[in-house]
């Protein structure tokens, strides 16, 4: 019988402490891997998300149900916390509990995910064994994390001071030190969630080449449905998924369905311009906000959409809302920007669209022809389970581990079977 491998997971957010796609992907991956026999702990930061939400979540489960070991850094002080880390890249509150950890728990592989408030470039240095770093933002090359610029554009060329302060953060003076550089030579290997985000760390400067590593979907993620699935609106939608900020595109979809009488837009989720696509759809009956829905109210959503239409304006790491829709045979109708083209042609299950124009002409397509739309959801469903699957993504990322302990001269192959 073999020894598993210790596995240590570091990210400022992990659910419930967290805010969207990378602190659910780390959980993801963590508990995929406590499924196959390994060892993994997770330590993330309470304060970052209690600095930055002001209020705790309103649940916190005592024990993960897949054996994951939790745990939670936490002071009584958490915006101070947060800005010292933020302001010195390094982990001044928690740097020596983590560091306890870390020796103590012997791990064979330290993998570093959204550490930005956790501990910054600082955390790298931390710890002994197979490190490696998973981006699920471009906090690597970008201090906004998004390469949202001014926070009105997607960034083409680096303003980062000015940048800074438009998203009211104080700039990163260590950014412009050499610091970041420099602890990066503690990491392995360096993976992106998408080839875009790869490419786009490369044309932002970032010296270190990059494995590739999609988001994926838990077994116990698939489709159920417990009796009835009666549709949850008594018209044809289009529905729209996501944070409700101006990187997400949102306020240049409502005013289209002005134009489009024969179907209704749901948009879920919540944010900074909720206020303002409220009054951006002042008298409209054909558009309504539904708000933060569970993962089963949402599901079923997706299943008795048209479609989603996904039209962020900036540069996302990847499109876990598009592998949402495909797992619940939606279609897509994403904009031709970031990771979004990547995806669609890996899959097949959607179309995609550059201006408002395109997109009234690719919904009126889809909703008149069934045949169609039936296509295209069954090429998404497909490409859940050949390229974002537990049983496809878990073993890649083994493979990658293996790799990175090669080359760096150790042995993982008793511990680790893909």
């Amino acid at each position: 019988m073999r020894t598993s491998a210790r596995f240590c997971f570091l990210t400022t957010f992990y659910p419930p402490y967290n805010f969207g796609g990378d602190g659910i992907g780390v959980q993801r991956l963590a508990r995929g891997l406590a499924k196959r026999g390994y060892d993994v702990t997770v330590i993330h930061d309470a304060d970052a998300h209690r600095a930055l939400s002001h209020h705790e979540p309103d649940h916190e489960g005592a024990s993960d149900p897949f054996g994951v070991h939790v745990v939670t850094l936490r002071s009584g002080l958490p915006v101070v916390s947060t800005l010292l880390t933020q302001q010195t890249g390094r982990p001044i509150v928690h740097g020596a509990r983590i560091r306890r950890l870390l020796d103590e728990g012997a791990f064979d592989v330290i993998n570093f995910h959204n550490v930005s408030l956790i501990g910054g470039p600082g955390l790298l240095r931390y710890g002994r064994g197979v490190k490696l770093y998973m981006a699920h933002e471009h906090w690597l090359v970008c201090p906004s994390h998004v390469l949202w610029r001014h926070d009105r554009e997607a960034c083409t060329g680096r303003e980062c001071i000015r940048c800074s302060l438009a998203f009211h953060r104080p700039p990163q003076y260590w950014r412009y030190s050499g610091f970041l550089t420099r602890e990066l030579d503690h990491v392995d290997t360096f993976i992106a969630m998408s080839e875009f985000s790869r490419e786009k760390h490369r044309e932002f400067g970032f010296p270190r080449e990059m494995e590739v590593l999609p988001h994926f979907f838990l077994e116990e993620d698939a489709p159920t449905v417990a009796g009835p699935d009666s549709a949850p609106h008594d018209r044809p939608y289009f529905l729209c998924v996501g944070r409700l900020e101006r990187i997400k595109g949102f306020d240049e979809i409502v005013p289209l369905f002005r134009q489009y009488p024969s179907a209704d837009l749901l948009i879920a989720g919540d944010g900074t311009q909720r206020e303002s696509l409220r009054t951006l759809a002042a008298g409209m009956t054909n558009v309504r906000f539904l708000g933060q829905l569970d993962s089963q109210e949402l599901s079923r959503y997706y299943r008795h959409s048209l479609a989603l239409i996904v039209p962020s304006v900036g540069f996302e790491t990847f499109g876990l809302t598009l592998i949402e829709a495909f797992r619940q045979g939606t279609p897509v109708l994403a904009r031709r920007i970031g990771p979004f083209p990547e995806i669609v042609a890996q899959s097949g299950g959607g179309e995609l669209f550059d201006r408002g124009d395109d997109l009234l002409v690719a919904m009126r397509r889809l909703q008149n022809d069934e045949s169609q739309r039936r296509r295209l959801a069954a090429a998404g469903a497909d490409a859940v389970r050949k390229f974002w699957s537990e049983s496809v993504v878990v073993p890649q990322y083994l493979n990658i581990v293996s790799r990175t302990a090669e080359r760096k001269g150790l042995s993982l192959r008793e511990k680790i079977a893909s």
